[in-house]
C-alpha cells in the first residue's frame, strides 16, 4: 500500500526564499520504500511573485514523481495557511516547513521512517543556522547555538513534522504566534525525535531586528502558556543553569555580551514589533 508524506509550506511575500526552499526539497533522497510525497504551498496575502515561482517548479517535481500544488489564499495569516494545507492534504505523515529553510537531502526520507508508526509522535531535523552577515549577528549566533534549546531535543523551528495519530491531537490550527511551540508541546518529551539529517535555517540579521523576533518569540510562548496551560506539562527541561551560562559566558565573553544585550533589550518598550508576524527581514 502507497502511503504519502505531505510537505505543507505556508509563504507570505517569499519571492526571495521560494526557489531555493523548492529546489532543496526537489534535490530530496528518495522515500523510503512505499512512500510518496506532495508539496503544498500556500501563498497567503502574497504582494509579489510567490505563488508564480512555486508554480514554475511543477514539472521538476513531477519528473521525481512528487505532486506540487499550489494553493493561493488573498488573506494573509500563517495559521490560515496551515489550516488550508491541512485541509487539502492526503499524508499519512505531515511536515511543517518555512519557506526560508533548507533542507538536507537525507532529512524528508529520515523524518518519514521515523514517523512511519501507528503512535503519535513528533519529529524534527538537527539545525544548522545559516552564514550570517553582520559582526553582531554572528556573535549573537554563536552564543545562541550552544544553549540547550538549540542543542538538545527537537526544538522545531523552520520544520517539524508528525504522525497521523500525532497529528490528530487537534483539529484546526489555532489562531496563535507560534505554531512550533504549540505543536512541540502536544507531545510529551518521550514522543519527540530529533533525526540526525539537518536543514539550514536563517538568523535573522541586526541588533533591532534580533529583538524584535526575540520578543515575538517569547510573546509566543507565552500566549500558548496561557492559552493551553496543560501543554505546559509537555515542556523540556532544557532551561540553561547559571553555571552553563557562567562556562559559555567565560569561553566566549564577546558572543555572551550580543546575547545579554538582546535579552536586555527585549524588556525594553523600544522595540515594538511591527505586527505579530514580524520575521525581521
Amino acid at each position: 500500500m502507497t502511503r504519502t508524506l505531505s510537505v505543507i509550506l505556508p509563504a507570505h511575500n517569499e519571492s526571495a526564499w521560494i526557489d531555493g526552499c523548492l529546489g532543496a526539497l526537489c534535490a530530496s533522497d528518495p522515500l523510503p520504500e512505499g512512500w510518496l510525497a506532495e508539496v503544498i504551498v500556500v501563498p497567503n496575502g502574497c504582494r509579489d511573485d510567490t505563488a508564480a515561482r512555486a508554480r514554475a517548479w511543477d514539472e521538476r517535481f513531477s519528473l521525481r514523481g512528487w505532486h506540487l500544488l499550489v494553493e493561493e489564499r488573498a488573506e494573509g495569516g500563517k495559521l490560515g495557511a496551515l489550516n488550508h494545507g491541512d485541509a487539502v492534504a492526503r499524508g499519512d505523515v505531515r511536515a511543517y516547513l518555512d519557506a526560508d529553510v533548507l533542507v538536507s537531502p537525507p532529512l524528508l526520507a529520515e523524518l518519514t521512517e521515523t514517523l512511519a508508526t501507528e503512535a503519535p509522535r513528533y519529529a524534527g531535523g538537527t539545525p544548522k543556522i545559516a552564514p550570517q552577515q553582520q559582526r553582531f549577528t554572528r556573535l549573537y549566533t554563536r552564543f545562541w547555538t550552544r544553549l540547550p534549546f538549540v542543542t538538545t531535543g527537537a526544538p522545531g523551528f523552520g520544520i517539524f513534522a508528525m504522525s497521523a495519530a500525532g497529528r490528530a491531537r487537534w483539529g484546526d490550527w489555532p489562531d496563535i504566534i507560534s505554531d512550533d511551540t504549540f505543536a512541540r508541546l502536544n507531545f510529551t518529551p518521550q514522543e519527540r525525535t530529533r533525526v540526525g539529517a539537518g536543514y539550514s535555517w536563517p538568523m535573522v540579521e541586526g541588533f533591532a531586528n534580533l529583538v524584535r523576533v526575540r520578543r515575538r518569540q517569547n510573546a509566543g510562548v507565552d500566549e500558548v502558556a496561557a492559552i493551553f496551560p496543560d501543554l505546559l506539562a509537555n515542556a523540556d527541561s532544557n532551561r540553561p543553569s547559571k553555571a552553563l551560562v557562567l562556562r559559555l559566558a567565560l569561553r566566549d565573553p564577546a558572543g555572551f555580551l550580543a546575547y545579554a544585550a538582546v535579552a536586555l533589550a527585549v524588556r525594553s518598550p523600544l522595540f515594538h514589533n511591527r505586527s505579530r508576524w514580524d520575521r525581521g527581514r
